[in-house]
């Protein structure tokens, strides 16, 4: 089992949902990274998804684009994002990272080094964004060699079919995104997405994470009733935007949002159990 299993398997057996957070790598700075990853760990993060920094994010809203904007003025690109991986392992062996990324960095480097490479550092899982499931095979069959999760998108604009689809090819966990349009977008309708959810888990046993549109510990606590993971991303990316070159004031703001989302998700977690022991 990937870590990405062993880590649901283990939140499961103690009733709780994962945390999933996301930074982009480089951002504002290359040295500024592991720390950060280190700062949500601290936090209660349980995953980590780490941005490969590209120049044209189109899925990504205005605080994630400016973010890679950040990252690529020191020229960081996919070696350097492994690089920092490395580098995160050699204090933490446990805490999945997720590469999110888009195809062409990947396709630059080769899908065979890219798998290689990405397992020697330590990487546990890739979402690369605009990898539709029909032409993903090539991308897939050398991470598979090297136990890496492909982690897919499903929207609520998804049919029966790309769901299946795309349920049959995921490993680790399913990725919904809880709203039309981009990252960091308006406020989602967490009862709509309970209902989604029951629609998609017909097609996998997988566990399904929610993201897009978590800005708070009661939004968090909130998708945390119906999801299995719940996925933070803007929401942090702009700490790092407002204190991310003054890190006595970053790591007290991570610990503030990502430790009381934490603590509510595990409320609900807490709540849930008490419902099943009555």
């Amino acid at each position: 089992m990937s870590r990405i299993g062993d880590c649901f398997a283990a939140l499961r057996q103690e009733g709780r949902k994962a945390l999933v957070t996301y930074i982009t790598a480089g951002d504002p700075t290359p040295e500024s990274a592991v720390g950060q990853m280190q700062a949500l760990v601290a936090a209660g993060a349980d995953l980590i998804e780490l941005g490969v920094p590209f120049s044209d994010p189109m899925a990504d809203g205005p605080v994630i684009q400016a973010a890679c904007e950040r990252a690529l003025r020191h020229h960081v690109g996919l070696h350097h994002v492994l690089d920092l991986v490395r580098r995160f392992r050699e204090s933490d062996d446990t805490t999945p990272v997720i590469l999110m990324a888009y195809l062409n960095p990947i396709e630059v480097m080769g899908y065979a080094a890219f798998a290689r490479q990405a397992a020697e550092a330590g990487v546990d899982g890739i979402l690369v964004v605009d990898l539709p499931p029909e032409e993903a095979a090539d991308v897939l069959a050398p991470c598979a060699a090297y136990g890496i999760d492909p982690i897919f998108l499903l929207s609520p604009t998804s049919d029966a079919s790309r769901i299946e689809a795309i349920c049959r090819l995921a490993r680790g966990f399913v990725y919904y995104v809880s709203l039309k349009g981009v990252t960091g977008a308006a406020t989602l309708d967490v009862d709509a997405v309970g209902t989604r959810l029951a629609a998609i888990r017909k097609y996998t046993d997988l566990p399904l994470g929610v993201g897009f549109g978590v800005r708070d510990a009661q939004t968090a606590a909130r998708v945390a009733e119906v999801a299995d993971a719940v996925v933070v991303g803007s929401a942090v990316v702009k700490l790092i935007e407002a204190y991310g070159e003054q890190p006595e004031r970053l790591d007290p703001a991570i610990r503030d949002l990502v430790g009381g989302m934490r603590r509510a998700i595990d409320a609900v977690a807490t709540d849930n159990r008490g419902e099943v022991a009555g």
